[in-house]
């Protein structure tokens, strides 16, 4: 996907660079879009092809000006991306991100990758990368104060931020999880041919609802998928929609449980996944503040490009 104007007056690149997602954006010195580029080349493609040949053929394509700095930030900087850019330890300041970008090597241009977030607790050790960036992106928006911030994906993120600082994180393998339940288990059958969830599926919103609820009950739930298919006539649609909505109420009951009550929730997500998250925190009595992430990850290299280069 491609979008181009004129990149005369072009002041930086920034790029999110995922396991299977690239996307750049060419900005200008008065912070417009100039020009757009998104593939399927994320980390996993680019580490076979070339991290700085991927990225070169996407500048060349918008006829960016070869002095231009580039910021990035995801998986470009773990361990099996082009450079590492370690971690910042929990808690940790929004506003040292940026400082602690690392210089790709050996390229003539100014190229950089933020670091991801650690937290190194024994009991509940955890990392984030890219996720960081969404946060400094919504920083301006949150402002200070207590937020707990839930960030929607195949590993769900939920962030505890305090006055601007990440105090504590938490990884919730929910999408991964449905996905291996809904292919390798029993539930099979009773997915089986189901279209994609509405977000206002009475199904899905019962079962979120009773997970909050009483979050012990998980397994007992997801069978009752099978059994509602065989005897209580539940349609392969609703099935699909009672797996997701008790998987995604178990994850809501555990955040909620790790953050001091009455904290205010975030969403910071966007598309179909998003709009499911926002039905199951409204169906867990919960008003959140929606971010949309595409452009809190914009936001946050943004934030990142003016702290390093004083644009």
């Amino acid at each position: 996907m491609t979008h181009t104007a004129s990149p005369t007056d072009a002041a930086y690149v920034a790029v999110d660079w995922g396991t299977s997602s690239f996307r750049l954006w060419l900005i200008g010195r008065d912070e417009t879009v100039l020009a757009e580029r998104r593939s399927g080349e994320g980390m996993t493609t680019a580490a076979r092809t070339g991290f700085a040949a991927v990225l070169q053929s996407h500048l060349a394509a918008i006829s960016a000006p070869e002095d231009l700095p580039v910021l990035i930030c995801g998986m470009a900087g773990a361990k099996q991306g082009w450079v590492e850019a370690g971690y910042l330890d929990t808690p940790a300041a929004l506003s040292a991100i940026p400082a602690a970008a690392v210089r790709v090597p050996g390229v003539a241009a100014d190229i950089r990758i933020l670091p991801g977030l650690a937290q190194r607790d024994s009991a509940a050790p955890d990392v984030m990368r890219g996720e960081e960036t969404q946060l400094l992106g919504a920083a301006a928006e949150l402002g200070n104060g207590d937020h707990l911030v839930c960030m929607p994906g195949t590993h769900s993120k939920w962030v505890r931020l305090s006055a601007g600082k990440v105090e504590g994180f938490s990884t919730f393998m929910t999408g991964e999880l449905f996905d291996a339940i809904a292919k390798n288990t029993i539930l099979s059958h009773a997915v089986a041919d189901a279209g994609a969830i509405a977000p206002d599926n009475a199904a899905f919103r019962a079962a979120v609802t009773r997970m909050v609820a009483n979050p012990a009950l998980a397994t007992s739930q997801m069978f009752s998928v099978r059994a509602g298919s065989l005897i209580a006539g539940l349609s392969s649609d609703d099935a699909k929609a009672r797996l997701s909505g008790t998987l995604i109420g178990l994850e809501i009951a555990g955040a909620l449980s790790l953050a001091a009550k009455d904290t205010p929730v975030t969403l910071i997500a966007s598309g179909s996944l998003g709009m499911l998250y926002e039905q199951a925190l409204a169906a867990a009595g919960l008003a959140p503040t929606v971010i949309d992430a595409d452009t809190a990850v914009r936001h946050g290299l943004a934030a990142g490009a003016k702290a390093l280069w004083s644009l």
